[in-house]
């Protein structure tokens, strides 16, 4: 039975293994989550990825319920050889962006482009990118080489050309980590960054591409503490961050995810950070383990999907398009090309 998108609740959720449990698709048929997330634990081989994607959305009885996958490349990519090329960092492009800039800008599209083939034939529809984080010296490896460089105008090129090569495949573009986790000295997975730059020195440097790419459908906060803004909460749950940075400053009125729940960098049992996510302005919910125990707690404390947020994720679901009629042999012999004439 098809069923309307306002039957579903605020949140993405992520399913333990290749195939779905009958708890697991017991679980979401009565929960209804929005999307679904996946990671390299569900990826094995070219049927069985098609068919775990085709069951997640049987459950939730819409064809349409979204499907995330952070395919980055470099060390964060799901999908690898045979199912997909391995695909240089960010860093890379941003080294061929340095040397030559047309040529940076077509490699980041291209490879964009790619990702989109690789992943649309699996019915994935929203690749958690560009990075458009802006790192500092000495600053955690958690975002490292994933930055296209350390330059917020270099970021903010490159992350377009990235974006518009997802969006030209028939993808949708997922921008993280709003507002910027490029200054967190700690990796947000295992505990929680505060940041004590200016708000002077955040605008000038951190919030700059996501300002300028601010007309993307959808972003995902960065768990890391501003001081300068809110001192107490991470951007995940801060109202203050999420009202007067990421909507009033930053100017983004697209769908806005959360980073994962399961993150240490959050606090609390997972109701309680479930229930601050949304309390603090976050239209979904993001949880992408699989682990059911922990599915059900934020199942508890998330409600349907309805006002703004409603409407901003049905505007997202419109902005998916046709791809293009790019040739995929040709756009991947020309970004060996364009890699090969500076290795």
């Amino acid at each position: 039975m098809l069923c309307q998108m306002s039957e579903s609740k605020a949140m993405i959720l992520g399913v333990s293994g290749a195939q779905l449990t009958k708890e697991e698709a017991t679980f979401f048929r009565g929960e209804m989550p929005w999307g679904f997330i996946l990671f390299a634990r569900n990826v094995k081989e070219h049927n069985q990825l098609s068919d775990l994607v085709e069951a997640m959305r049987d459950c939730v009885g819409r064809p349409d319920a979204p499907i995330f996958i952070d395919q980055e490349g470099g060390r964060v990519q799901r999908l690898r050889p045979p199912l997909a090329p391995d695909y240089p960092p960010a860093a890379a492009l941003g080294e061929l962006y340095f040397r030559d800039r047309e040529a940076g800008l077509r490699a980041a599209w291209l490879m964009s482009r790619q990702h989109a083939f690789d992943l649309a034939r699996y019915g994935i529809t929203a690749d958690c990118l560009p990075v458009l984080d802006v790192p500092v010296e000495g600053s955690s490896d958690v975002i490292g080489s994933r930055a296209y460089g350390k330059d917020p105008q270099v970021v903010t090129a490159l992350g377009r050309a990235a974006a518009e090569g997802l969006m030209a495949g028939g993808l949708l573009p997922v921008m993280k980590h709003i507002p910027g986790h490029g200054r967190a000295f700690v990796d947000s997975h295992h505990e929680l960054p505060k940041v004590d730059a200016s708000l002077r020195d955040l605008r000038k440097h951190d919030f700059v591409p996501f300002t300028a790419l601010n007309d993307l459908p959808m972003a995902m906060t960065g768990h890391v503490v501003y001081t300068a803004i809110d001192p107490d909460n991470p951007a995940t749950t801060s109202g203050k961050v999420i009202s007067e940075i990421i909507r009033a400053e930053i100017g983004f009125d697209g769908l806005l995810m959360s980073d994962d729940t399961s993150m240490k960098a959050l606090s609390g049992d997972f109701s309680e950070r479930a229930k601050a996510i949304l309390a603090a302005g976050c239209d979904l919910v993001l949880h992408c383990n699989g682990v059911m125990e922990e599915m059900s707690a934020v199942a508890r404390k998330t409600s349907g999907l309805e006002g703004g947020s409603l409407e901003r994720a049905r505007r997202v679901l419109s902005r998916l398009k046709p791809a293009d009629d790019t040739e995929e042999a040709s756009a991947r012999e020309e970004f060996g090309e364009l890699l090969n004439a500076v290795a």
